[in-house]
């Protein structure tokens, strides 16, 4: 699913951001007009369109096209924070929004740091978030790629014996911000993507492997590489062993490594230091991690597929350095998160339209190291590489930073990948992984999630198997 942020054209941009959605800005501007004097009033309206897309068989297993739409406002007075939202925008509904809001206000308890934004004169970054090829082409084109991956897939290779699923998805979102401090953002977004799951049979043995590819647009959509990468994660794990217990050297693929990162990231969150469920908790300007780690949060980066100008809050999104160097630099805040820190807004607020502000990264990335992944492989002589986990976010304690995790790779032999490897756990802390990472590859790949992955290898962690 393609995240739903917002971005803007905030009062103090000085300049256009993008194209506004006048309906929804309207909309959210007609809420806040009906503001007074005593009270903070923001309006969050959203309109989004999708189209699914299942193949299974040669034949369509499920079409679905729909659309949604819907409006949250939030009420502060004297330190006191309401909140409505309803999936409607019809008028009546939006003044009984209103009050609701206002009515939950006033059984709130009073915070001193209750407040919503206001400019604060980071300028806006312009992107290119939107393409009218997802609107341009016909449902019964997107049913064609559905049905032409499946097949595409199955002739892959011989050992290809059934596709669980083909997919085709895209959405359009429209979003719209408004609130009586002077906040007004809009927001027009598309993506789509192609995702297959194999089944690949021998001798008895069935292993499952997944391909994917996601752009702004059907024309950037790869279905070779999706039906290539489906086949060769199932073929490759054919003959799967058992391996024994043992620390040794780990290396992690861009996927498996995008996901540790969005733990990494998660923790870094203000709101989970206020909250006491950070692992980083007061250890800003301390080494937490090996020199070569830069960590970065940049949804103003084009090549994220959740980039965007602004955040949950209407505020212009910025680059914000997490990790530099191995040293903690800062936390990612909110606009609430930030007054009760004695801070400023990182840009980073998360949220629908039926939720109120929360904190989080949006798109976080390591810097690049030099040297490609085959050469980072040729130079171990005994290690796994990781392909895949499981359970990897409840298997992670954010606090401790334990972790344990299902997964499967293959091994490697004097630098070279070798015999497949499946029911095995990896597992230590995030604190050691992090400083244990020795090599960071230069195969940066924007995924379809809030996080971009890199080869990492990392110097020992311990494999529990037979």
């Amino acid at each position: 699913r393609w995240n739903t942020d917002f971005t803007c054209e905030t009062f103090n941009c000085g300049r256009h951001c993008n194209v506004m959605s006048t309906e929804l800005i309207e909309i959210a501007e007609l809420v806040t007009s009906w503001s007074n004097s005593d009270e903070q009033i923001e309006a969050v309206v959203t309109s989004d369109r999708e189209t699914e897309v299942r193949a299974y068989e040669g034949e369509i297993e499920s079409l679905t096209v729909a659309e949604s739409q819907g409006i949250g406002v939030r009420v502060v007075k004297d330190g006191r924070q309401g909140f409505a939202y309803a999936g409607t925008l019809e008028e009546n509904e939006l003044l009984e929004v209103l009050s609701e809001a206002r009515d939950n206000a006033s059984f709130a308890s009073p915070d001193e740091f209750s407040g919503l934004a206001e400019p604060d004169g980071v300028e806006c970054v312009s992107l290119e978030v939107y393409s009218d090829g997802v609107d341009s082409i016909s449902t019964s084109k997107k049913i064609d790629y559905a049905l032409e991956l499946e097949k595409l897939t199955l002739a892959t290779d011989k050992r290809i014996s059934g596709i669980e699923s083909s997919e085709y998805t895209d959405v359009v979102s429209e979003s719209a911000i408004a609130t009586s401090t002077g906040i007004r953002a809009s927001s027009k977004e598309s993506g789509c993507s192609l995702m297959v799951y194999t089944l690949a049979e021998e001798k008895g043995e069935t292993q499952t492997g997944f391909g994917f590819s996601i752009g702004r647009s059907p024309e950037e959509l790869d279905m070779e590489k999706a039906a290539n990468d489906a086949s060769d994660r199932a073929t490759r794990m054919l003959g799967s062993t058992k391996p024994k217990s043992e620390r040794l050297t780990v290396v992690l693929d861009p996927w498996v490594s995008a996901q540790f990162l969005q733990i990494v990231g998660s923790t870094l969150s203000a709101e989970m230091v206020l909250k006491g469920r950070s692992l980083f908790t007061d250890r800003l300007g301390e080494k937490v991690a090996s020199p070569i780690i830069s960590l970065v949060d940049d949804p103003t980066n084009p090549r994220a597929f959740t980039a965007t100008e602004t955040d949950g809050e209407g505020l212009a999104t910025r680059r914000n350095v997490l990790i530099e160097n191995g040293e903690l630099k800062m936390f990612l805040h909110n606009v609430w998160t930030a007054r009760k820190a004695a801070s400023t807004s990182t840009g980073s607020a998360i949220r629908s339209y039926a939720s109120t502000p929360g904190v989080g990264i949006q798109a976080v990335s390591l810097r690049p190291g030099g040297r490609d992944p085959v050469d980072l492989i040729a130079g171990i002589d005994n290690g796994i590489l990781i392909q895949s986990v499981t359970g990897l976010h409840s298997g992670v304690n954010p606090v401790s930073g334990d972790f344990s995790t299902g997964a499967e790779g293959l091994r490697i032999s004097d630098g070279e990948l070798s015999e497949p490897l499946r029911e095995f756990t990896i597992g230590s802390t995030i604190q050691k992984m992090l400083k244990d990472v020795s090599e960071v590859g230069n195969d940066l790949e924007w995924l379809p999630m809030n996080s971009a992955g890199s080869t990492l290898v990392i110097n020992e962690l311990t494999v529990s198997g037979a």
